[in-house]
């Protein structure tokens, strides 16, 4: 084998390990943690009152907002639901944004009209028929609710959770009095 040969072979092989690495470096990648002290990820999800707008976390933004992923099968979620609205028939007036956001099927709508009529929901409530927001949030089932602040942090995340707990309450108080920026 010429001297050319052997740089040609050389050099395949390292143009070889070049491209695997960075194959196995696109597979391990691993997306931002969705957790307490990280930047909520954006969403979209379809309004109830109108399926050609779009729902986004970036319509909340500046707000205190509690995002609550649940849907109609579930029973906790039955459980969880008027915890949250009587949160937010407290704290609303004062600026809190309850964004409830259903992961059931496509052509849930009629269900998840009678969900929220049979719970006297006053806050939003918007659908993702492709669950994909289960991903984007890292969530491993449903209801899990993420408490965000107005930079846009998640404070608190929990899974069914008695959201008019004192203890809740005073969080969620606390960040929409002061604008407190710790983890709680």
């Amino acid at each position: 084998m010429t001297r050319r040969q052997q740089w040609l072979v050389v050099g395949g092989i390292i143009l070889a390990a070049s491209g695997a690495a960075a194959v196995a470096a696109n597979r391990l990648a691993v997306p931002d943690p969705v957790s307490v002290g990280f930047r909520a990820p954006d969403f979209q999800a379809k309004r109830l009152d109108d399926t050609t707008r779009v729902a986004r976390l970036a319509d909340y933004d500046g707000s205190v907002v509690l995002l609550n992923v649940w849907a109609t099968w579930c029973q906790p979620c039955r459980e969880e639901m008027p915890s949250i609205e009587r949160l937010f028939q407290e704290l609303g007036p004062r600026g809190l944004r309850v964004v409830a956001v259903s992961v059931d099927d496509g052509g849930a709508e009629a269900d998840i009209r009678e969900f929220v009529r049979e719970f006297g929901l006053t806050f939003d409530v918007v659908h993702d028929p492709t669950g994909r927001i289960l991903q984007t949030y890292q969530m491993i089932g449903v209801p899990e609710t993420f408490l965000i602040d107005r930079s846009g942090v998640i404070r608190k995340k929990a899974f069914a959770a008695d959201w008019y707990s004192d203890e809740n309450r005073n969080v969620v108080a606390g960040l929409i009095g002061s604008g407190e920026e710790r983890a709680f």
